[in-house]
């Protein structure tokens, strides 16, 4: 999951789901491997458990990710939730309006701000979008 932090901006394209190996996938390329290897010349030992230590790093650092993005939305969350009665600046979407934060909303899985300004109220803005907080 794709996170915004104040004033950054978030120009990089999703990674899509299925982007990596899961551990089955590793499963069934290991033992299609097996199957189609050559009798008379077998995979050596050092070679599969090699292997299996890659698939092993592999998987840690995978779960590492996943705990990091789990932090991220909740730093984000935390960001949002602490910009409630602040006056703040936001970016080129809502022409670079100040106006006071008066409400957050999680409905889509991300912090979206509501900012209300002396002439009109923006819904649904995103962190990346605000510049300044006063």
């Amino acid at each position: 999951m794709a996170v915004d932090a104040i004033g950054v901006l978030n120009n990089s394209a999703p990674i899509p789901q299925n982007a990596g190996i899961g551990q089955d996938d590793f499963l069934r390329i290991l033992l299609t491997q097996l199957r189609f290897q050559d009798p008379l010349k077998p995979v050596d030992n050092q070679q599969f458990v090699a292997q299996l230590a890659q698939f092993s790093a592999l998987e840690i650092n995978r779960q590492q990710s996943e705990k990091v993005d789990t932090l991220l939305s909740i730093q984000g969350a935390n960001q949002a939730i602490a910009l409630l009665g602040k006056a703040v600046q936001t970016g080129a979407q809502q022409a670079n309006a100040v106006g006071d934060v008066t409400a957050v909303s999680f409905a889509t899985g991300e912090p979206l701000l509501t900012v209300t300004t002396p002439t009109t109220t923006f819904i649904d803005v995103k962190l990346s979008s605000v510049s300044l907080v006063r």
